[in-house]
């Protein structure tokens, strides 16, 4: 029979995971609404597109700050409203619940969202694939973004790739006058390359996990917001090498978001270098798009 554990990691552990099921007991959607900045409406504007409903909120941290620190309008475009046709009707009520209690604008792209959005879709149905193109080139272009906000092309789930692909397409249907910031996100695969690492503050991540209770019935199935402050602290371990060099000494940071940040000008990408990059919870979340 095993004695006790004197190893003094063993409560810190097992402290964490307590924290985890303590967690399951906490309130889904049902909570006071944080702090939202008044935002002028002729203020620039930063575009989520969001591959599902909560997209939103995983990546939200750096659209978080940039409208709370920096005024910028966040506007979530819903790309699509799930596969699970039953669901969406509920997905889409769940997502303006989330958006509202942040403060984010939110547009729909159809009644029911944009359907078969991955690289298959793309390869094998060009006509119908070019309809949704147009979709997110008309939204690119009636909003007229600082900065847009898409998954990375490797990010692993279909729909997330698709996005990618949608986005970067529609982008180069777009006359060459059209200049804006491009903030790659990552959520199921890691970026091999980021090259930014966004501090995000307790209340930050607090209020993304808040707004991800009302997708009730997706946390329901899979209570991943509450692995949302780890994942974020995972981030910190690997941003400080990735983004700020092997070897390197790590920020005093303790939750982050990894971006990948470029810029679109002359119908093309181009790459930029942040500097340091790092945007700590002092510095202004606006200073890479001055």
């Amino acid at each position: 029979m095993l004695g006790i554990n004197m190893n003094p990691y063993y409560k810190f552990v097992s402290d964490l995971i307590q924290l985890i099921g303590d967690g399951k007991k906490l309130p889904l959607g049902d909570i006071p609404t944080p702090f939202r900045p008044a935002i002028d409406p002729d203020a620039p504007v930063a575009l989520i597109f969001s591959p599902h409903p909560d997209d939103e909120c995983i990546i939200g941290g750096f659209p978080l700050r940039l409208m709370r620190e920096s005024g910028l309008r966040v506007l979530n475009v819903a790309v699509t409203l799930g596969s699970n046709q039953q669901r969406q009707s509920a997905r889409w009520q769940e997502l303006k619940d989330a958006c509202d209690w942040l403060g984010f604008e939110l547009e729909s792209t159809g009644p029911h969202g944009l359907e078969h959005i991955n690289p298959a879709a793309r390869q094998k149905d060009p006509e119908e694939w070019a309809k949704a193109v147009s979709v997110i080139a008309t939204t690119l272009t009636k909003n007229r973004p600082r900065v847009i906000f898409f998954p990375h092309e490797g990010d692993w789930n279909t729909t997330h790739v698709g996005t990618h692909f949608l986005v970067a397409d529609a982008l180069k249907t777009l006359t060459r006058d059209f200049e804006c910031f491009l903030v790659e996100t990552e959520f199921w695969r890691p970026m091999a390359n980021p090259n930014l690492m966004v501090e995000l503050s307790v209340n930050d991540v607090a209020d993304l996990m808040g707004a991800l209770t009302f997708h009730v019935g997706e946390v329901k199935r899979n209570p991943y917001h509450l692995r949302l402050p780890p994942w974020m602290q995972d981030n910190v371990r690997r941003g400080a090498e990735v983004v700020g060099g092997q070897g390197g000494m790590a920020p005093d940071f303790e939750l982050a978001t990894l971006y990948r940040i470029s810029r679109w000008q002359g119908g093309a990408q181009a790459d930029i270098h942040p500097p340091k990059g790092q945007i700590g919870i002092k510095d202004d979340p606006a200073q890479l798009f001055a």
